[in-house]
C-alpha cells in the first residue's frame, strides 16, 4: 500500500469538531487554501452528550458542500470522519446519502486489540457495498502500547490484522497528545515531541513495525500563534521526516503551509531519485556519483528512498 501515491497525499490533516457550523462555508470559499485534508471529529472534541447533534451538523455540512459543488468548482479536500465506534461509520454512510461520495474515509481513534477486528470488518463491508473506495486511518494512541513487555506483541498483532485490509488503510496515524497524557507530559513551543524519550521510543517502535509497508503520519503540534510556534513546528517537522513520518495532524489553518513546505523535495534529491529509478539496466555497475558530483547513488540501497521522493514531489512539489 505504501507504493501508492494517494498514501502520501493526505498531507496536512486539519482537525475540526464536527459540530462546527461554519466548516461547510469555509470549504466552499476555499478559506484554508487548496492543499490540505480535513478531519471532522466526533470523538475527543465533542462532549459525550452532544454527539447526536454533532452528527446532524456533520451531515448538514457535507450536504451543503455537495449541493454547492453542483453549481461551481472549488477545492474539496480529502474528508475523513473521526468516529467513536465502528457502528458510526455504517450509520453515517447510510444517512449521508449522495453526499457520502465526498468522504475519503474514516479515522479510528485509540485503535487497539479490543476494537481492531470491528473496525476492519466494517471498512471491508463498506467497500463491498460502495462504488467509491473508502479508507481507514487507525490512530495508535492507546495506553495498551505503553507497557514495554506488551508493546511489540500488540503492534505486530495489529499490523497482521491491518494487512488483511491493506488496500483500504491509507495512513497509520499516531496520537502524540494521548500518549503524552498518560505520563503527564506536554511540550513547549521550544521543544519537540521527539525530545521526550518515552514517547519517541514508542514512535520508533511504530515506525519499525509499520513503516516499511505503510505511510505513518506525524503527531499534532499544538501551537499556532506566538513568538516561536512556527520555528518549533518546522523543527519538529524536520525530525518527523528524518524519523520516517510523512504528513502531520494540524489543529489550525496557520500550520498548513509549514507542513506542505516541509515535505517539498529538494531539486538535488529529485534529480538523484530520477537517476536511480532510470538506472541503465545494461550497466555492470550499480553505484555511481550523483549528477552534482557530491554524493554516491547506489541502485540497490537507494531504490525505496527514490520511490518515496517521487511520490512526495508529485504531491508537495520541488523546492526552488
Amino acid at each position: 500500500m505504501k507504493d501508492s501515491s494517494i498514501c502520501y497525499s493526505v498531507g496536512a490533516l486539519l482537525y475540526c469538531p464536527a459540530n462546527n457550523a461554519t466548516i461547510g462555508k469555509s470549504i466552499i470559499r476555499e478559506r484554508f487554501g487548496t492543499k490540505y485534508s480535513l478531519a471532522l471529529c466526533l470523538e475527543d472534541t465533542i462532549r459525550d452528550d452532544c454527539v447526536e447533534d454533532a452528527e446532524q451538523q456533520l451531515i448538514a455540512s457535507l450536504q451543503a458542500i455537495y449541493e454547492e459543488k453542483e453549481k461551481k468548482d472549488f477545492y474539496i479536500p480529502k474528508i475523513f470522519v473521526r468516529v467513536r465506534q465502528p457502528e458510526q461509520m455504517t450509520s453515517l454512510c447510510r444517512r449521508l446519502g449522495d453526499s457520502c461520495g465526498l468522504l475519503t474515509g474514516f479515522i479510528a481513534p485509540k485503535f487497539d486489540l479490543e476494537n481492531a477486528d470491528s473496525y476492519i470488518k466494517t471498512i471491508l463491508e463498506l467497500n463491498r457495498q460502495a462504488s467509491e473506495k473508502r479508507y481507514l486511518m487507525p490512530i495508535l494512541e492507546s495506553p495498551s502500547i505503553i507497557r514495554l513487555s506488551d508493546r511489540s506483541r500488540i503492534l505486530y498483532t495489529l499490523k497482521e490484522k491491518l494487512d488483511a485490509a491493506a488496500p483500504y488503510i491509507l495512513n497509520i496515524r499516531v496520537g502524540g497528545n494521548d500518549l503524552c497524557h498518560m505520563f503527564g507530559f506536554r511540550r513547549h513551543d521550544t521543544e519537540s515531541i521527539h525530545d521526550i524519550r518515552p514517547i519517541a521510543d514508542i514512535f520508533s517502535h511504530i515506525i519499525t513495525v509499520f513503516g516499511m509497508d505503510y505511510v505513518v503520519s506525524g503527531p499534532v503540534w499544538e501551537y499556532y500563534r506566538g513568538e516561536n510556534w512556527e520555528t518549533g513546528l518546522i523543527r519538529e517537522l524536520e525530525q518527523d521526516h528524518l524519523c520516517g513520518f510523512t504528513g502531520k495532524t494540524v489543529i489550525h489553518p496557520n500550520q498548513i503551509s509549514a507542513v506542505n513546505a516541509a515535505y517539498q523535495v529538494t531539486a538535488s534529491d529529485y534529480a538523484d531519485a530520477k537517476a536511480i529509478l532510470s538506472w541503465d539496466s545494461r550497466s555492470a555497475s550499480l553505484v555511481s556519483g550523483n549528477p552534482s558530483g557530491r554524493r554516491m547513488n547506489e541502485y540497490k540501497t537507494h531504490y525505496n528512498w527514490a520511490n518515496t521522493i517521487l511520490f512526495l514531489a508529485e504531491y508537495y512539489g520541488i523546492k526552488e
